[in-house]
């Protein structure tokens, strides 16, 4: 009840400092489009939507249990037991359907060709990345063998042959495949909702950025750890501009930009 009422206390602060909506406010034209021809641009839908929410409905429905090991704080809800439903899964630590699409339009307009994404979960958020284009290679890492196991079927329903999964503790495995990697265009971290680890990766993965990379960040107020970790991302002398939807944290590193900070009402 006290996380609760923490977290909602959190979002109610802001909502009173999101002041920026269609636009307003917002003087790049870098922004100002990302803002509104991607964010908001919430009218698009593509068959992949379907058939990636038909799945996520599957694994809503299922009954079953699996045992799960945790690496971290890796889950929007704490769990007392190891044996969890795969409908609890799905529902507390799958990617929402409204992000999940706006994940698919903000790679379907930049076209990065190397994605990492620390934190497969069962591969909801995943597919969304993956779906917008074949010819993408989309690295995603996961420590939980069972996880692994159900993801990987979910990727061959949807006929997903880009993906590659990595299983390991993230400090282990990130490093590995950036061994595998020259540049990183898109890096979706959500793996460990803690700040120490959060800052970890980051800047582990800061190393192989370039001006075009685009980092984005699940649950950046989740907790007061991740808020702070969100902040010192933020003042990092190379991240230029940085979003706040709440929910997820977006950064850019391109020289071009102003280093400020939007609050986005989305």
């Amino acid at each position: 009840m006290i996380k609760k009422l923490s977290f909602l206390k959190r979002y109610l602060i802001f909502k009173l400092k999101a002041k920026h909506k269609n636009g307003h406010g917002i003087h790049s034209p870098f922004i100002y489009n990302f803002l509104t021809e991607i964010i908001e641009n919430e009218n698009e839908n593509f068959y992949s939507f379907f058939e990636i929410e038909k799945l996520r409905f599957d694994l809503l429905k299922s009954k079953k249990k699996i045992k799960v090991k945790d690496f971290g704080a890796g889950s929007k809800k704490n769990f007392s037991s190891k044996w969890r439903k795969i409908s609890d899964i799905t529902k507390y630590s799958s990617q929402s359907s409204r992000f999940g699409k706006l994940l698919f339009r903000i790679v379907n307009e930049f076209k990065p060709k190397t994605i990492l994404e620390i934190g497969t979960s069962f591969g909801i958020g995943t597919s969304y990345l993956a779906k917008v284009n074949s010819k993408n290679k989309i690295f995603t890492l996961e420590g939980c063998e069972e996880i692994i196991n159900i993801a990987k079927k979910n990727f061959e329903i949807l006929k997903l042959k880009n993906i590659y999964i990595k299983k390991g503790v993230f400090s282990k495995t990130i490093p590995e495949v950036l061994k595998e990697i020259k540049f990183l265009d898109f890096v979706f971290f959500d793996g460990n909702h803690r700040k120490k680890q959060t800052l970890e990766y980051f800047n582990i993965c800061l190393k192989k950025s370039h001006e075009k990379s685009i980092f984005i960040f699940d649950d950046i107020h989740w907790s007061k750890e991740m808020e702070e970790a969100w902040e010192k991302i933020k003042e990092n002398k190379k991240v230029k501009v940085s979003l706040d939807l709440f929910f997820i944290g977006i950064i850019f590193f391109r020289k071009n930009l102003q280093k400020q900070n939007y609050v986005i009402n989305f």
